[in-house]
């Protein structure tokens, strides 16, 4: 049995307990109290004060990330990208893609997409083959003979071979195929060997004969039914070519169907089967214009990726940074042609003093963009130049004293006469901004000698039917003279007969030293024997004096941004542009370098 003292013990070490808890328990209320209920007015300010923190902390982290972004920027590189779609808007008008008919500037830039060639031109503006992968001519430059590369195909898929070249040349040699290229080509037997190889034989020998080659090839198996009569006018021209060239047709659109507005847009897809390799533009589209501002508007529009047509960038566009503009020399001349076979301009001497007046340099600089001069028949390095044959250069008192050693005497006005006849004649030419200017210039400096010429300016039309005819006295005009120096159809006397095919011959020049030294240049396959050939030409043509030399023309290539793939080299037309455009990209993409 407990005791009662332990017992009494025992309560009291209970209620010690209970006093020690209820203390400690009041102490917990007061810590309570103390530290977190009376600092509950304080939170708010802890809140604000950690959130700072925090926005600081972000801020920080975003300007290392955008610093990283920099950086990363700063060590890439934007470079051209495939893909896209391009739109060409030139002027005129579409009637003909099939390549032994495409005339105007749109035919030929849809023929030259949609056809290829056995010959093309690299960038620079040296022959290379196309379908072709070789040329070799016989010892005589009678005969060649051309390799097509292997697995050539049509864009429908069926083989392209040496029969379909033989087709397309007979077709042009067919005069009731009407084809412009007839004259060309006459006398030239056409035979495919195997298929794969062709050959051409001359009737005499031509050395400039392979730049003849760059014809677009057309199809036998789709064209080798149609009549030669109705041969231009199939509808394979115009609804369903196929070609064998970097795009393939996918379809035209006529958006205006009156005639004087009429615009057509012809759209083109890539051919994957081009033996230059598949485009890497994903889709190339021509739209046509009948006018300059119609033009100019659908490209201030973005309707269009570039202008072909213009003479000059129009004066709204001139601060546009954006924009690329290609000046692109062509192997052409533009020249005074003096008709020497009737009037004032029959007299040497005219001639003569007319070319030591005019100051070429002065109309080059108002030209406003860098060309070469033209100083005689050929261009600055083509074959057989000679500086020493050079046109006499600007000695305008030179030029009146010859003119007064002749008899012609200054009068009260300051126009010069001859025995009762003025020394006066008639400058034509075409009614574009450039050639007017230059016309007007080159009367301005022929006044002022005393020679009383006035300028008549035509539209396009009505030019063409002057050259033609060869109604004019002396005539303002661009000729296109190419890679090849041979120049016999502008200056050998039977290419100024009326008889002649093309009558290219504008002076009417005839010298029999003359003749001979073309046609011994021109047939002819070695190249140092053709520039002495050429000399004999070249020394009549300049004491003869009939032309003068202005410079050489540009082809002007207006793009709304940079055109990779397209560069400003010399090329033989507008049309030529496109020789390289399976490699045109006007994307761009970053890369870390």
């Amino acid at each position: 049995m407990v005791s009662r003292a332990r017992t009494f013990r025992l309560r009291r070490l209970i209620r010690l307990r209970r006093l020690q808890v209820e203390e400690l328990g009041m102490q917990a209320e007061e810590g309570l109290e103390r530290n977190v209920f009376k600092r509950l007015d304080h939170l708010s300010g802890v809140r604000r004060f950690v959130a700072s923190w925090l926005l600081l902390i972000g801020l920080l982290g975003a300007v290392v990330v955008a610093q990283i972004n920099h950086l990363n920027v700063y060590y890439q590189s934007l470079e051209p990208a495939p893909g896209g779609a391009y739109a060409e808007g030139i002027l005129g008008s579409f009637t003909n893609a099939n390549p032994i008919y495409a005339q105007n500037p749109v035919d030929q830039a849809v023929s030259h997409l949609v056809f290829a060639g056995l010959f093309t031109y690299n960038r620079q503006n040296q022959l290379v083959g196309d379908l072709a992968s070789s040329l070799a001519a016989n010892s005589l430059g009678t005969v060649y003979t051309v390799h097509l590369r292997p697995h050539l195909m049509w864009q429908d898929g069926q083989p392209l071979t040496a029969s379909d070249v033989v087709f397309t040349y007979h077709v042009i040699q067919n005069p009731d195929a009407q084809s412009p290229l007839y004259n060309s080509w006459q006398n030239v037997s056409v035979v495919a060997i195997n298929p794969t190889t062709v050959t051409f034989t001359l009737a005499n020998p031509l050395a400039s004969f392979p730049h003849s080659l760059t014809t677009g090839i057309i199809p036998e198996h789709i064209l080798g039914s149609v009549p030669m009569p109705a041969m231009r006018s199939v509808a394979f021209n115009t609804d369903t070519p196929v070609g064998a060239g970097p795009f393939s047709w996918a379809g035209l659109a006529v958006t205006d169907g009156a005639t004087t507005t009429q615009q057509v847009q012809i759209a083109l897809k890539p051919f994957a089967g081009y033996q230059g390799g598949k485009p890497l533009l994903d889709s190339f589209s021509i739209h046509t214009f009948n006018d300059q501002s119609s033009l100019i508007a659908a490209f201030k529009n973005h309707q269009i990726n570039a202008m072909v047509g213009l003479n000059q960038l129009p004066a709204s566009l001139d601060h546009d940074s954006t924009i690329r503009s290609y000046d692109m020399p062509l192997t052409a001349a533009v020249m005074v042609f003096f008709r020497t076979t009737d009037g004032v301009l029959a007299d040497k001497v005219v001639r003569q003093a007319l070319v030591q007046a005019a100051n070429t340099q002065a109309i080059l600089h108002n030209l406003g963009y860098p060309t070469d001069p033209v100083v005689e028949p050929l261009l600055r390095n083509q074959l057989a130049f000679n500086p020493n044959d050079a046109q006499a250069g600007y000695d305008p008192a030179a030029a009146s004293a010859s003119l007064a050693a002749d008899g012609w005497i200054g009068g009260k006005n300051g126009m010069r006469s001859k025995s009762g006849t003025p020394l006066a004649f008639k400058l034509y030419t075409a009614n574009t901004g450039e050639y007017q200017m230059v016309a007007n210039e080159l009367i301005t400096q022929w006044r002022a000698l005393g020679i009383d010429v006035q300028m008549v300016a035509q539209d396009s039309t009505s030019f063409q039917d002057t050259l033609a005819y060869h109604n004019y006295d002396a005539v303002l005009s661009g000729i296109s003279i190419g890679v090849d120096p041979d120049m016999f159809v502008y200056w050998d006397s039977t290419q100024a007969d009326v008889r002649a095919p093309e009558r290219l011959n504008f002076s009417e020049y005839s010298n029999a030293t003359a003749d001979e030294s073309l046609e011994g240049g021109r047939t002819r396959l070695d190249p140092a024997l053709r520039v002495i050939k050429y000399q004999a030409f070249l020394q009549q043509w300049k004491q003869d004096t009939p032309a003068l030399g202005l410079y050489q023309p540009r082809f002007l290539y207006i793009a709304s941004s940079p055109v990779f793939g397209l560069s400003e080299h010399t090329i033989n037309n507008g049309t030529d542009r496109l020789d390289d455009v399976q490699n045109w990209e006007i994307l761009q993409r970053r890369v870390s370098e």
